[in-house]
């Protein structure tokens, strides 16, 4: 894989950074994006260190001209764009008789039009080359709704939706499109859902993580490096023949 580059969205922390050391041990080149300009730059620095060759571009998903003229940048840079993982997301708590417009469109801009804004990007260049990879962060949420969680389950099932979508629009130009569906990692995505969700069931913080994990088959927690792994797997030539699918990696709480 040497000298592949794979784009990473929301790459400096968590399952985004997990997923560009993976790919940087596979032998890509990962570019990070975030719009945490000091958390990415930390991340960038970190990966150097480690003897990994990579760079950062500060980047709103939400912006769709911003995430065009990154792409342009890399490509411009590099010659080719051979992965773009759609990382970026932000989660809220709240039960859906309070989710207002202005709630509704944030995490829609964030979670689907991101996503969309990078497939667009991306596929504008890997169409000219004849291959690419493209994957999605989705979520168990995704595959099942639970409650106080209903609009972010909403942008997660239309992920679901584009990546199919996408997966047979691009075929025929050699690109394959995926998604990966995560459950209860252990981020501060999660810490922060568990904060919220305490407040609102009047219950002491960790209460509802612990009992979230206590329901997981395989009895742990799950890491940002096993979400890692099946990106890895999806962004080489291993899964050449596969697309159109949202793979689940939850230690066995759903099954589809």
């Amino acid at each position: 894989m040497s000298n592949k580059i794979a784009i990473i969205t929301g790459a400096a922390q968590g399952i985004g950074k997990a997923i560009a050391y993976q790919l940087a041990k596979d032998g890509f080149i990962p570019i990070l994006c975030d719009i945490n300009e000091e958390k990415l730059l930390a991340t960038e620095l970190e990966l150097k260190k480690a003897g990994y060759h990579c760079a950062s571009y500060k980047m709103n998903v939400e912006d769709r001209q911003e995430v065009f003229h990154v792409v342009e940048r890399v490509v411009k840079e590099y010659k080719q764009i051979d992965v773009m993982v759609a990382n970026a997301g932000i989660v809220q708590v709240k039960p859906l008789i309070e989710i207002t417009e202005a709630d509704m469109r944030k995490i829609f801009n964030v979670n689907v039009f991101g996503m969309l804004y990078c497939i667009q990007a991306a596929s504008k260049y890997m169409i000219k080359q004849k291959r690419g990879k493209i994957i999605n962060a989705s979520s168990t949420s995704g595959k099942r709704a639970v409650e106080l969680l209903g609009h972010y389950a909403a942008t997660k099932f239309a992920v679901i939706g584009l990546t199919q979508a996408a997966a047979k629009e691009l075929a025929p130009h050699g690109i394959t499109v995926n998604a990966y569906c995560p459950g209860i990692v252990g981020t501060s995505m999660w810490e922060e859902i568990d904060k919220q969700m305490s407040k609102r069931l009047k219950v002491k913080e960790g209460e509802t993580f612990q009992q979230k994990i206590n329901n997981i088959p395989i009895g742990r927690v799950e890491e940002p490096e096993d979400v890692a792994g099946l990106v890895s797997y999806l962004a080489s030539d291993k899964s050449d023949y596969m697309t159109g699918q949202a793979l689940v990696i939850d230690g066995g709480n759903v099954f589809s």
